[in-house]
């Protein structure tokens, strides 16, 4: 799952400079903002990837390999 780094301003003209929301994409980020902030604006929109992704199940190989360090 990626995070996306939203700036939004509300409806009320309330500015939020940096809201974090794990997302599939960022269409998936972007409902999930706005069913938590119904008719906000969005300002700007970073992922926040790094590059790095997590495996979804870990290996007893690797379980041993953090214990013995």
């Amino acid at each position: 799952m990626l995070k996306f780094d939203f700036s939004i301003r509300t409806r009320d003209g309330q500015k939020i400079e940096s809201l974090l929301i794990g997302g599939i994409d960022q269409q998936d980020a972007e409902r999930k903002l706005n069913q938590m902030y119904r008719y906000c604006e969005i300002l700007r929109c970073e992922s926040k990837d790094g590059g790095v992704k997590q495996s979804d199940s870990t290996s007893v190989e690797d379980i041993l390999s953090l214990i013995s360090k």
